[in-house]
């Protein structure tokens, strides 16, 4: 048993590609340096699958990191196609800009956009994605996303590169977090590498999953600086804005905001609130609104698309977060790249995020949110303020899609390097690391994966799955063109 399943991993171990070389790049550089060079700078293309439970139409962080990576890595020259689940009538293949194809596979939604999981009905989906696609590594993203973690299990049976990025922060005392956390070292015991967004993120991650920090590297969000430019002329100057986009549930902070709300407003009877998103604690909001008639002064939106939170932002002059746990807030750089001032709690890694210049923190009660916005409110009365186009410049560079694109693929090209474990070793190490209980138990899944994957195998082989065209990467029409104008500019410098 184990004999066939090396087989298969050597097989997808050669899955990997390389830039083609033309032969005009043969012909023209006859020097071994230059062609050592032009491989270089080509570089290993890699066809890579992104999984996760979360992504369009539905709206967040972890939806926005995976499109914008995902379009960076394809700018780069990689192939990138996207597996989630149906979201209502979305469901088939979509294509999005640059040739970003996503599968809306047909998964039955169990609670808050993620699926139910069995560990195998997941199998014969991503299996036909996997071989279709050619994929060499899979990607998964957020611990909430079950999609995400049957994904990293499947792959690891076919033999398969996994990397995993982590968006949260979890505890370690209730009862959720420890089953959560128990889950999260199962996937994760095998799994190649681990990218954190924050170094609080990557302390909790190896703390939760026992993990060798060696494996964990850190590679923030991000935020497309031209998407949230500061516009102060569509601000009313007649009053103070405090702006605040955030989903309206605990985790968020909102029972603070209701409570920072009618304080302010008693002693300000200029400040208006504007809150934009939905979610199960909206109508403690409409309560404070109501009780207080504060009709005129807090503004509730509700859910905001993403090409409408610039619109939102440029209205304020402060941007609050209340979050009692984040990893990584990409709502403050978004908020900062506006030119608002930021006032937040200090929590998870948020103090990581912005220089002390840009952002008030302060703790999480509502005694400590009151005193640092009237510091901020003061201190825009005066004047005493950068302006907003003086923000942006400070914020643009700080977090870069590009740049967040390059360190991923170097963590690629690390993971191509080692060898997927064999399957003897996957049983050692699901033993070893997970516990007698919950290590015999996965023993058990995986055994039972790895049996179902061969009756896949036999009842529809590899070779009968269609291999798709590749709408990105080097082998697309547009990588193509891409890579002979590269050869071509290297081949002028060389000359020169």
């Amino acid at each position: 048993m184990h004999g066939g399943l090396h087989i298969t991993m050597v097989h997808r171990k050669r899955g990997h590609t390389h830039a083609p070389k033309t032969p005009s790049s043969v012909d023209t550089h006859s020097s071994s340096s230059t062609l050592r060079h032009t491989d270089h700078e080509l570089g290993m293309k890699h066809r890579i699958c992104m999984v996760s439970d979360f992504f369009y139409p539905n709206m967040g962080g972890v939806e926005s990191h995976i499109y914008q990576l995902s379009q960076c890595l394809i700018e780069k020259g990689h192939k990138v196609v996207i597996a989630t689940h149906a979201y209502g009538d979305r469901r088939g293949i979509r294509y999005l800009t640059s040739g970003l194809k996503v599968y809306y596979l047909p998964l039955q939604v169990m609670y808050n956009q993620s699926t139910a999981t069995t560990c195998f009905h997941s199998l014969p989906l991503l299996r036909c994605v996997f071989v279709r696609e050619r994929i060499t590594i899979v990607h998964a993203h957020s611990s909430f996303s079950a999609m995400a973690h049957d994904a990293l299990f499947h792959a690891k049976t076919m033999g398969l590169n996994t990397v995993f990025t982590d968006h949260s922060l979890f505890g370690f005392a209730d009862l959720s977090s420890v089953l959560t956390n128990k889950l999260l070292t199962v996937s994760l015991c095998d799994t190649n590498h681990i990218v954190c967004v924050s170094f609080t993120s990557k302390e909790n991650t190896v703390l939760r999953a026992a993990l060798d920090p060696e494996i964990v590297s850190v590679i923030p969000n991000a935020v497309d600086p031209t998407d949230f430019t500061p516009d102060p002329c569509r601000r009313d100057n007649s009053k103070v804005t405090i702006v605040v986009i955030s989903r309206l549930v605990y985790r968020k902070g909102i029972d603070l905001l209701s409570g920072i709300i009618p304080e302010l407003c008693a002693k300000h009877p200029d400040l208006c609130f504007l809150i934009g998103g939905e979610g199960p604690k909206r109508i403690i909001l409409e309560e404070v609104r109501e009780k207080y008639q504060l009709h005129d002064r807090v503004r509730l939106l509700g859910a905001l698309d993403h090409k409408d939170v610039r619109d939102v932002l440029v209205q304020g002059h402060i941007f609050l977060n209340t979050s009692l746990t984040e990893a990584f807030c990409m709502a403050i750089v978004e908020g900062a790249s506006c030119g608002l001032q930021v006032v937040s709690t200090r929590v998870g890694g948020i103090p990581e995020v912005l220089p002390d210049e840009l952002v008030t923190l302060c703790e999480p009660s509502v005694r400590s949110l009151c005193d640092g916005l009237e510091t901020v409110i003061a201190r825009i009365r005066t004047g005493n303020v950068a302006s907003p186009a003086t923000i942006h410049r400070k914020v643009r560079t700080l977090y870069t899609w590009r740049n967040v694109a390059e360190r991923t693929e170097k963590v690629y090209n690390r993971v191509c390097r080692e060898p997927v474990l064999p399957f003897s070793e996957r049983l050692h190490r699901l033993w070893s690391q997970c516990g007698a209980v919950a290590g015999s138990i996965f023993s058990f899944f995986a055994v039972i994966s790895f049996l179902f994957l061969l009756l896949l195998q036999w009842l529809r082989p590899d070779h009968l799955i269609d291999v798709a065209i590749d709408s990105s990467g080097p082998h697309s029409r547009t990588g193509q063109q891409l890579s002979k104008k590269k050869v071509k500019h290297y081949t002028q410098l060389c000359q020169d």
